[in-house]
């Protein structure tokens, strides 16, 4: 492997506010950090707020608590700024349009007035060809008198990318050595929205410049977009960072881990008690290794003894199971005063317990009857037995479309409140031309374990989306070991 250390480095990582914050986010910023603290230089995070659709304004708080709690401070961030600030990319929207105009000018981009409808229409011509997809260069070619024209008639447009439609772009990979993509290959990919937003690629590349990161350490499902990002550089006629495309962190199966299989929110691994040094180990070892058989090291070791050549190419596996297992021996090492203060810190906190109690308190004559009653809101994984899950008359893999269907429309959920909950749970009901007890009784004892539990909305409420996520997949895939007498509804309900 061809190293080369630009010191002191600056490096970053620049999550996206989409939603809860991804076990991957965590992955990236560890050996970003270590990286950087081994060389001595600067750990930054920056926001990418401009996918304006997926945009949730508190998600950003809840990347930085999350990064914050997995024990990785930043030298340079939103809340603590620095000297290249703004830190959010919706801040720094000008530089955007800037550098966008200064690559018209130098004839490197050019405005595309292609409609939505025509661009659909292109892809639906190149699937049914079996073409690969890709823009066709249709507003390449327009001269610029054309292009004046449609701007005065007030046509939307975006502004492109002319990728060179010959030759070869290459960069050298600190880990995977030289990488080569025909140009041809390339598409001209968008720069600057119609709504004037940047996409990921000139965004990234202009911050990148503007706060001098001198290394880009990312995971390896932006390699493609990599030599777009480097022609980039050239035609602006700035120097290009070192780039390393780290292992993505795959399912046992060896799919790309995804929630469907796997909790992806670090919020699950602190809900459950999984110790930040535990995590930071294990995500280590995703690709990284001390050496000999030692898996158990601190952070600060992995600091001392860091260089890429420890690194593996190999697929590495997100084992839960090994997760368990290594948090199981950092817990032994700890005192009984810090396990006391952990549980009630973490486990039977004072803001949970207040969630909780109005939920139960009518169903109970004593307090020794709160955990029996309560129990389901504080383990885990729970355990399903027999047929009890399924409505009377509904197939199992009915009931598992259902479950499949709602955990879908939770997905689109922007607030994780009893009123919204409420509203996906009743639609779905309505659609599917259902009664309420059909879905309540299965849904109840997925995420509770039980018949009888608290009010179902308020429970899965109280839950968190995470958990409910989780115990629903479980849930689908205990229905798909049942062998149950079909009676009626063999089918799944269109949706």
């Amino acid at each position: 492997m061809n190293q080369v250390v630009i010191a002191p480095p600056r490096v970053r990582i620049a999550p996206s506010p989409t939603g809860d914050p991804h076990i991957g986010t965590a992955y990236i910023a560890l050996f970003n950090y270590v990286f950087a603290k081994k060389h001595g230089g600067k750990f930054i995070i920056r926001i990418e707020d401009t996918d304006r659709n997926r945009y949730r304004p508190e998600s950003e708080a809840m990347i930085l608590d999350a990064i914050r709690w997995f024990g990785i401070e930043w030298d340079e961030g939103p809340d603590i700024g620095g000297p290249y600030g703004p830190y959010k990319q919706s801040e720094r929207l000008p530089l955007y349009l800037e550098a966008a105009k200064e690559l018209i000018i130098k004839n490197h981009a050019y405005r595309c007035f292609c409609s939505v409808a025509r661009l659909e229409k292109l892809r639906e011509v190149q699937t049914a060809n079996k073409l690969p997809p890709g823009y066709d260069r249709h507003c390449r070619a327009l001269s610029v008198e054309e292009a004046e024209k449609k701007l005065a008639a007030g046509e939307k447009f975006t502004i492109r990318f002319k990728v060179p439609t010959s030759g070869v772009t290459s960069f050298n990979d600190q880990i995977r050595g030289k990488i080569e993509f025909e140009n041809a290959r390339l598409d001209d990919l968008v720069l600057l929205k119609a709504d004037g937003y940047p996409t990921y690629h000139l965004a990234s590349v202009v911050d990148d410049n503007a706060m001098k990161i001198t290394h880009v350490i990312r995971g390896e499902e932006w390699v493609s977009s990599t030599p777009k990002h480097v022609l980039l550089y050239e035609a602006f006629g700035w120097t290009a960072p070192l780039f390393t495309h780290l292992n993505l962190l795959r399912n046992t199966d060896k799919s790309k881990i995804s929630k469907r299989k796997n909790p992806t929110s670090i919020l699950y691994y602190r809900r459950k008690g999984i110790l930040p040094k535990a995590l930071r180990n294990f995500l280590a070892l995703m690709g990284w290794s001390l050496g000999g058989d030692q898996e158990i090291f601190s952070t600060e070791t992995m600091i001392e003894n860091f260089t890429w050549e420890r690194f593996s190419l190999g697929g590495p596996v997100f084992d839960l199971q090994k997760l368990l297992w290594m948090n199981g021996q950092y817990l032994k090492q700890l005192p009984d005063e810090a396990w006391v203060a952990m549980i009630r810190d973490q486990v039977f906190t004072d803001e949970y317990l207040k969630q909780i109690v109005p939920l139960i308190k009518e169903r109970v004559q004593a307090l020794e009857e709160f955990i029996p009653n309560a129990d389901f809101f504080f383990t885990g994984d729970l355990k399903y037995e027999g047929t009890s899950i399924l409505p009377k008359g509904f197939a199992a893999k009915v009931v598992a479309k259902w479950f499949s269907d709602i955990l879908e429309a939770f997905e689109t959920l922007d607030e994780w409140s009893v009123p919204k909950i409420k509203a996906v749970i009743e639609t779905f009901v309505a659609q599917n031309g259902l009664k309420t007890k059909d879905i309540f009784m299965p849904l109840r004892i997925a995420i509770s374990g039980t018949p009888v539990s608290p009010p179902l909305f308020e429970t899965i409420q109280v839950l968190g989306k995470e958990m409910v996520r989780r115990r629903m997949r479980l849930a689908m895939d205990y229905l798909k070991t049942l062998k149950e007498p079909i009676a009626q509804n063999t089918e799944p309900t269109p949706s």
